[in-house]
């Protein structure tokens, strides 16, 4: 497996390829134009502005080197011309509205971003006169959640709670419109498109300043020296580090380009079972990796709805990819921790050290 997921083989994938990336100025989107970079790839990114000046892609300079689309994934006119001007090898579709507790302000819109803009992507891709390979990013929140100790599947049944988890879950469904429709496998040597999803865990990582996430929670109470506010310290959720999805997303990439009739399907990343910790774990390995730090319980009746248990299988992947998480729990946290104490003259620098640290594991 460390063979599959090296820099080296990787570089056979993506060096001197085209690859375009949707939601690229994001946490996960700003992780992945500098691997790809690493990887030796021409990259096109679109997306809205990002929403910090001190996000990961302001701080990585990553318009240095990746031509940057400051624009709406609704926007079908404008991607339909920047994907026809690029003509891309490989799209990861990353542009989302990511945050449940957003979702339940924000409903509609949600659905809008999440489902039409997915659809608005795909009609574009159809369109294009060459061969094309596809990576859509939903979630771990696609799965009718019954709350039990159940190792989600892909092929469990679909569903969401809340506006954002429905709505990627109805982005699944378009996927496999658009798969049966335009891109079916019976028909690729008349299309040449391949198009498969990536159900990742919880993501932690440097550079992630969103609200309403738990490590930016942390990091900014533990900065101001105060209590950090945790709201469902009983849940468990499957944590992993940035770089463990965003491997997989490459690695299926790559292999469903090779073979696309293998691999055109979803696709479980998350960490080991041992791995899934509760909120309150999380937080109590975060502060120690910090060296201080209290936290406060501030769960509360009435408060919108967030799933308590939430698990993946991710077998699929390693059996069929043979791809397999690197870093445990306490691993990820250590390494999300040791990036936010970097002074900031140094983060680039050490983001672009943890990627090259973890290909060479």
């Amino acid at each position: 497996m460390e063979k599959m997921v090296s820099k080296a083989s990787l570089q056979g994938f993506y060096n001197q390829k085209k690859v375009f990336v949707t939601g690229h100025t994001g946490f996960k989107g700003a992780w992945l134009l500098l691997l790809l970079r690493e990887l030796g790839a021409d990259v096109k990114g679109y997306a809205l502005a990002p929403e910090f000046d001190y996000s990961l892609f302001n701080i990585a300079e990553t318009k240095n080197f990746c031509q940057s689309i400051i624009a709406d994934i609704r926007d079908k006119k404008r991607l339909e011309a920047e994907i026809k001007a690029f003509q891309p090898d490989y799209v990861f579709h990353l542009a989302a509205q990511p945050l449940v507790r957003r979702s339940y302000q924000i409903p509609a819109e949600t659905f809008e971003i999440n489902v039409t803009g997915t659809a608005n992507l795909l009609e574009c891709i159809a369109a294009l006169k060459k061969k094309c390979t596809v990576v859509v990013v939903t979630t771990d929140k696609v799965y009718e959640n019954k709350e039990r100790h159940i190792l989600y599947k892909e092929d469990d049944v679909l569903g969401g709670y809340d506006p954002y988890s429905a709505s990627k879950a109805c982005t699944e469904l378009v996927v496999s419109s658009f798969r049966n429709s335009f891109f079916n496998a019976a028909k690729y040597n008349e299309h040449q498109k391949a198009i498969a999803t990536a159900r990742a865990g919880n993501v932690i990582g440097g550079g992630d300043w969103s609200t309403d996430r738990i490590i930016p929670d942390i990091i900014r109470s533990l900065q101001a020296n105060q209590n950090i506010i945790v709201r469902n310290p009983t849940s468990v959720r499957p944590w992993q580090h940035v770089l463990e999805p965003l491997i997989g997303y490459l690695l299926l990439a790559g292999m469903l380009n090779d073979h696309h009739e293998a691999y055109a399907s979803a696709f479980n990343f998350g960490p080991l079972p041992v791995d899934h910790l509760t909120v309150e774990a999380f937080v109590e390995k975060s502060i120690d990796a910090w060296g201080s730090g209290n936290w406060t319980d501030a769960s509360a009746p009435g408060q919108p709805h967030e799933a308590g248990l939430l698990q993946l299988d991710i077998s699929k992947a390693k059996d069929q990819l043979e791809w397999t998480p690197k870093l445990d729990a306490g691993t990820a946290i250590g390494w999300t921790i040791d990036w936010y104490k970097q002074p900031d003259n140094r983060k680039k620098e050490y983001t672009i050290q943890q990627i090259n640290t973890y290909l060479a594991l």
